[in-house]
């Protein structure tokens, strides 16, 4: 036992990667920035996709796409399978906006109502009220009832509008949060595998 331990505290210390030191919302938002000038056009096209870890062509998505995407580059998180076997396991607690009668893993992650619901059941709704946090979750309605989501960029005080990154129409975007109504904010730390 004695012999053991000496040999464990001679061993030189595992080096983590760089990455690995970074705080869980700064590798969500490097990874959301990666998006700005690769994911060029706003495309909301119903598309089949392989399952799990399906995806539309980086260049091409909608806001859900940069949500995905981020949390699939920053932790290997996917969350087309998540929300799909959350809506398979309570699908009743799912918004039926779409007339849908079962899961359909092409899409489901891909809507607004749907991620904000799966946010909710995660427990990771924060209040509105503070300052912004990078890397919160921001869902919102748009002029005519649309549904958007956005990634905050940076913290900064509740008094100002965050710059977030996110596809509104044009591709993915650097820019100050839209205008909206019946917004709710999200902070949803990734979990260890």
């Amino acid at each position: 036992m004695i012999a053991r331990r000496a040999l464990l505290a001679a061993a030189p210390a595992l080096a983590l990667p760089a990455w690995a030191e970074t705080p869980w919302p700064a590798r969500l938002v490097a990874a959301a920035r990666a998006q700005v000038g690769r994911t060029v056009l706003y495309d909301p096209t119903y598309v089949r996709l392989a399952y799990p870890g399906g995806d539309v062509p980086i260049e091409r998505g909608v806001c859900t796409d940069v949500i995905i995407r981020a949390y699939r580059t920053a932790f290997g998180l996917d969350l087309q399978r998540l929300v799909h076997e959350d809506m398979a396991r309570s699908f009743a607690a799912y918004p039926r906006t779409w007339g849908l009668t079962r899961p359909d893993r092409n899409i489901d992650h891909r809507r607004v109502p749907n991620l904000e619901t799966f946010l909710r059941r995660k427990g990771a709704a924060v209040p509105l009220e503070g300052a912004w946090k990078a890397g919160d979750l921001v869902t919102q309605r748009l002029a005519g009832n649309l549904p958007h989501i956005v990634i905050v960029a940076q913290d900064g005080p509740a008094s100002a509008s965050p710059r977030v990154i996110h596809n509104i129409g044009g591709g993915a975007r650097l820019e100050p949060l839209p205008s909206a109504r019946n917004i709710a904010r999200f902070r949803f730390a990734p979990q260890p595998a």
